[in-house]
């Protein structure tokens, strides 16, 4: 990871080991997309491609009575999100502090995370087709209310169903969905999470930046997420009061089997 030049930063290895922890517990919860695809890699920094399998003819050849086609590649594409830390609050941190102020590693943290899932979900123009974007299934409300969330999930499941489209299944909400699923107790007291899991049979996730929410298969092969360079800390530069670094990734994602999801609206 020589390109990060965490060597030429004024921070030790215990602030380093700091800053790793925090950024991995705060990336863990809000890498929603990622516990719903299949996830390859990391394959390095100078991974640059994903290979489609594919060609595309070309229309000439160097000589006569010889034809050409191209391989058909998917670049990587890169994510980015700045900060700057404190060096008073760093140097903290090596005394022993408990406390030091690390809001802003934190919020660049949840925005590329949430850039993540957005792409997956909901496409990255020019770039990244997402879930939602190639589902050739007609979209359906979720519900006005959390009562209806059931309902609808089942009918997305039949739907997947009818299609040939085996389980299990995963369920990707949105925040304002997710808070209303977890918060609710059906009647009788049933909670409506159980409810959602006995119909779909795999993982109900938070996923930050996804519109309502997204029913898919789970049975592998459907969704596909490339890891070149896996989130890591890099740094810019630094003067007598701030170190600025960033956080960074690189990846492709290509939907196989459009089918294999449905979107309920918000």
């Amino acid at each position: 990871m020589n390109h990060l030049l965490r060597g030429h930063a004024p921070i030790s290895d215990i602030g380093w080991e700091l800053l790793d922890q925090e950024a991995r517990e705060r990336l863990s919860a809000a890498l929603g997309a990622r516990k719903l695809v299949d996830f390859s890699g990391p394959h390095g920094w100078d991974y640059s491609a994903t290979n489609l399998g594919r060609t595309a003819s070309l229309g000439s050849a160097p000589s006569d009575g010889v034809t050409g086609r191209q391989r058909r590649v998917l670049p990587l594409v890169e994510l980015r999100a700045d900060f700057e830390l404190s060096r008073r609050e760093l140097e903290d941190a090596d005394r022993g502090a408990e406390d030091a102020d690390l809001a802003p590693l934190d919020k660049a943290a949840h925005q590329i995370a949430l850039a993540e899932n957005v792409a997956v979900f909901h496409g990255w123009t020019d770039a990244i087709t997402g879930i939602a974007e190639a589902s050739p299934h007609e979209t359906t409300p979720l519900g006005d209310t959390s009562e209806e969330y059931p309902r609808r999930v089942a009918e997305a499941v039949e739907r997947l169903l009818c299609e040939g489209i085996t389980g299990p299944y995963g369920l990707a909400l949105g925040r304002e969905q997710y808070r209303r699923v977890v918060e609710t107790a059906e009647h009788g007291g049933y909670p409506l999470l159980d409810h959602l899991h006995k119909i779909l049979e795999g993982p109900i996730v938070w996923t930050p930046g996804v519109k309502g929410a997204v029913v898919l298969s789970q049975r592998g092969g459907d969704f596909l997420f490339e890891s070149g360079q896996d989130l890591s800390i890099g740094y810019v530069s630094h003067d007598a009061d701030v170190v600025r670094l960033y956080l960074e990734e690189s990846f492709s994602f290509r939907v196989a089997t459009p089918e294999a999801a449905v979107v309920l609206e918000p």
